[in-house]
């Protein structure tokens, strides 16, 4: 059995790995202010940013989905890893060794299956390409001159090449430490008549990476006519490799793709070779697959849906290109980037241009020219015969339909005038109605038949922290002024804990009235109190999150390390106004109560009673008055 990871190593692989840099491997990140990123959240849906990260605390949290945490809760969540996975991953990457308190470390046993997997696909990568160097893979490297690309090339790209031998790398695997059972759910190995085998074998070989850069999958390419398999085998579906989930060149393209707000989608491996070495730096490819719902999941994150993103197809012009060109169409509304298609002169694909008409010819392909709805619209329009009425009738019918599922209104009335003249149908107004209807139609099925609505991002954000556990009182509401208070309170302890310490943790769990501020408060104190963050905010934020008795506390308090501060200048006489006004108000609740109780009782209050209850009172509006009068100087 694996044994737990040092405390202290734990801490230092946490403070060694930024989590902004960690966090800009899958999407980008943009300024935020006060010291924090933001940008679209890798973990739901959302058309405007709402995921947040704070390098300064090592913190993110998403305010439409309360995800958060921190590196390590990152990476676990995005990449279904468990802790001990996450932390020697990391660790890794950092340089660190890691200490177990049990058994010592035997990285073949205490290493999870992702990282042992990830590990032998990069040991695998390296295996191949140095075989492309030896006199068996030469006709491999004469299938990359042929296609214009040196060694240089081959390097950049880490192609490499497997051997026809029937277990060459199975063999070198189990060298290196790997069993059996590994090799094959790797999908590096399949089982043979006399045990695991190679799965790839005389094969040109593209290593696949995931937005991490850790390769999870390979590519292969035949190249003798006696290799009875398809012309492309790719690995198949293992624990790390999804197809809908991976897209080949996204390591090496994603800064260039965040940094322009530009993709570029081809249909191969070669096409992203031949489309970088142009100068096309943003090229990607899908493996063996339809581009799909989560390849625009995986773009989306980098291109950060901003009004200048563009998304460029480039599909052959034969029937397969224009099939996937309408695939591509139907998922088209889940980008706010434009899409565009580009098709190239002879329905050459980019590697073949580049050979015929040099880097120019592709730079110039990949201009955005014909958007993607009016291919689409055009091919749907040119299977009819436009010079008849019947013919202009039934192309209407199959392409109205397509229009109405645009879900912006005015950008649905533009492409339909545009409709109207692909089809031939000078009544623009016609058409435009048409589709209107159809939509209407469309929305009304999804009335009656659909599920129902999901709440809104406030109504869900609402319940997730109306009930942590937490004592009992009035529900969060985020419209009350005392509740703000707290919250501003809470927030300063957590992100500024120097403004409000000693003062702070001086404050009751019951000064808090919204249950889940109450939790966060008492976190605080099984922290060591405010006071134990003016040193170290980050080792003191890990404490508090230790502290959390569930995940909905937890996510509330990385909400509230995270959230900007409403007030322009964050210092001491902020920090004192709030400290007063949620003081102040627990004293006049703490009056009301006092006289309530009396006001109750009536002539039935003992004499001894009544008098320690009007001393309480009277003692406790001075101090009420002190607090106005004097500010945070009577606290």
């Amino acid at each position: 059995m694996a044994g737990r990871i040092n405390d202290d190593d734990v801490k230092a692989v946490r403070d060694a790995v930024p989590i902004d840099a960690v966090v800009s491997e899958y999407l980008q990140l943009r300024n935020a202010g006060g010291g924090n990123l933001k940008g679209l959240c890798p973990f739901h849906d959302e058309k405007s940013p709402s995921f947040q990260v704070s390098p300064g605390k090592g913190l993110f949290h998403c305010f439409g989905c309360q995800e958060g945490g921190d590196t390590i809760a990152f990476v676990m969540k995005i990449d279904h890893l468990t802790f001990s996975e996450t932390v020697e991953r990391l660790a890794a990457k950092a340089g660190i060794t890691l200490r177990y308190e049990e058994g010592g470390y035997n990285p073949s046993h205490q290493r999870g299956e992702r990282i042992r997997l990830v590990e032998a696909h990069q040991i695998a990568a390296d295996f191949y390409r140095e075989q492309l160097n030896g006199p068996e893979a030469e006709i491999g490297r004469k299938f990359l001159a042929a296609r214009g690309f040196d060694q240089e090339a081959a390097a950049h790209f880490g192609v490499g090449y497997s051997p026809a031998g029937w277990d060459h790398l199975t063999r070198y695997l189990r060298g290196k430490g790997f069993s059996d059972k590994e090799l094959i759910s790797s999908g590096l190995s399949q089982d043979g008549r006399r045990g695991p085998i190679d799965r790839f074998r005389g094969r040109l070989m593209w290593p696949i990476s995931d937005t991490s850069g850790d390769v999870v999958g390979f590519g292969a390419r035949k190249l003798r006519d006696d290799d009875n398999g398809p012309k492309y085998l790719n690995t198949p579906e293992t624990s790390i490799y999804k197809k809908s989930q991976v897209l080949y060149g996204i390591d090496l393209a994603k800064k260039d793709i965040a940094k322009s707000s530009r993709a570029v989608v081809v249909e191969g491996y070669t096409d992203v070779m031949a489309c970088h070495l142009a100068g096309v730096t943003t090229a990607i490819a899908t493996c063996g697959t339809a581009f799909g719902g989560d390849h625009i999941k995986i773009l989306r994150r980098l291109l950060m849906d901003n009004g200048s993103a563009r998304v460029i197809f480039t599909f052959d012009g034969d029937a397969a290109g224009q099939k996937a060109a309408l695939r591509a169409f139907e998922d088209d509304q889940k980008f706010a980037a434009e899409t565009y298609i580009a098709i190239a002169p002879d329905n050459m694909d980019p590697c073949d241009l580049r050979l015929a008409k040099g880097d120019d010819a592709v730079r110039d392909l990949v201009e955005p020219r014909t958007p993607l709805f009016e291919f689409a619209l055009r091919q749907i329009v040119g299977r009819y015969d436009l010079e008849t009425p019947a013919g202009r009738a039934a192309a209407l019918d199959e392409a109205a339909p397509v229009v109405a599922k645009i879900k912006t209104g005015s950008v649905q009335r533009e492409v339909a005038v545009q409709l109207a003249g692909f089809v031939g149908i000078l009544d623009q107004e016609y058409v435009v109605r048409r589709v209107n209807q159809l939509a209407q139609w469309a929305r009304g099925r999804g009335e009656r038949r659909g599920p129902a609505p999901a709440p809104s991002r406030a109504g869900a954000r609402h319940q997730q922290v109306q009930a942590p556990a937490a004592p009992s009182g009035p529900a969060l509401n985020l419209r009350s002024p005392a509740h703000r208070t707290e919250r501003e309170l809470l927030k300063l302890a957590l992100q500024k804990p120097a403004l409000v310490s000693p003062a702070f943790d001086a404050y009751g769990v019951d000064e808090f009235t919204a249950p889940p501020y109450a939790a966060v408060r008492q976190c605080i104190a099984e922290a060591g109190g405010a006071e134990m963050g003016v040193a170290d905010t980050r080792e003191y934020l890990v404490q508090v999150l230790d502290a959390t008795p569930d995940d909905t506390v937890r996510k509330l308090v990385t909400e509230l390390a995270v959230e900007v501060f409403h007030g322009k200048s964050i210092d001491e006489s902020y920090a004192g106004e709030h400290l007063v006004k949620v003081r102040l108000r627990a004293v006049d609740r703490r009056i009301a109560d006092v006289q309530g109780s009396l006001a109750r009782l009536g002539s039935n209050v003992a004499p001894d009673h009544l008098a320690a209850a009007q001393n309480e009172v009277w003692v406790l509006q001075q101090y009420a008055q002190s607090l106005r009068n004097h500010g945070a100087a009577a606290l």
